[in-house]
């Protein structure tokens, strides 16, 4: 069984990781983006309407695909005011505890997003702009993203169980 467990450790942290990078990279592209419209509107006077939006529909998908990796590498926010002076073993009982919270929370978020998704799809929802872009796509990313955050703290949670019992799954 612990054979099993690892497997899925290992792999949900390698999906984590190549996220995580590919969210990285699109940095990149919103910087493109934004030189891209400030380059047409000042320089040719011939502004593009559809940049800014764009920008902020990459900003979400850079914000929902490094989710993971941010569970992965435990670099979230923690109140550290008892929880730096407790043991390896004491602080993963309290992981143990919180990542149910986190899973929880995420479970409420991604039924949220389902259905904010199956809305979307249904009457083919589209922002109010004059490039008027579906948000299907960012809706299903958001989907899909929350659904991996899922996968990790289950992982998360299985690291924790490990470290009690002074085994590594990495």
């Amino acid at each position: 069984m612990w054979r099993w467990i690892a497997f899925y450790v290992r792999l949900t942290d390698r999906i984590s990781d190549y996220v995580g990078y590919l969210a990285a990279s699109l940095i990149f592209f919103m910087g493109a983006t934004l030189l891209f419209d400030a380059v047409t509107r000042n320089l040719i006077r011939m502004p593009v309407h559809w940049a800014v939006e764009l920008t902020q529909f990459t900003l979400a998908a850079y914000y929902f695909m490094g989710g993971p990796i941010t569970l992965k590498n435990d670099e979230h926010v923690r109140m550290d005011l008892w929880y730096g002076n407790l043991s390896v073993r004491g602080k993963a009982k309290v992981d143990i505890f919180t990542v149910w919270c986190l899973i929880f929370y995420l479970g409420v978020l991604l039924a949220g997003s389902i259905s904010s998704l199956a809305y979307a799809i249904a009457t083919d929802e589209r922002r109010f702009s004059i490039w008027n872009p579906s948000v299907i796509p960012i809706k299903s990313l958001m989907v899909a993203c929350i659904v991996l955050m899922l996968l990790q703290a289950v992982a998360l949670f299985f690291k924790h169980v490990a470290t009690l019992r002074g085994e590594d799954l990495r």
